[in-house]
């Protein structure tokens, strides 16, 4: 029997002092272990818009991956925003 899984794509939003260069890096390698896909929109020192794709239990994983992040930035929030939602 299959496992009833959603499939999304949202918009991650996070906040903070993330002028580390290693941040997007990180974030890019994260993604990639977690098998998303990703593409980053917008960076700067204190925002970082990202559209993540996949099982929406990875998404959460990638969440709280970032609000932990590396040790040299600081994640105030991380505001999520769905896009689209499927089921497989």
């Amino acid at each position: 029997m299959g496992q009833d899984t959603s499939y999304l794509l949202e918009r991650m939003t996070i906040v903070g002092d993330l002028g580390a260069a290693s941040f997007v890096p990180w974030i890019r390698r994260h993604a990639a272990k977690l098998g998303l896909s990703h593409t980053i929109s917008h960076m700067s020192s204190m925002r970082i818009e990202l559209e993540v794709a996949g099982p929406e239990e990875l998404i959460d994983m990638m969440e709280m991956g970032c609000s932990l992040g590396p040790i040299d930035v600081w994640v105030e929030r991380i505001d999520r925003t769905a896009i689209s939602s499927e089921r497989t």
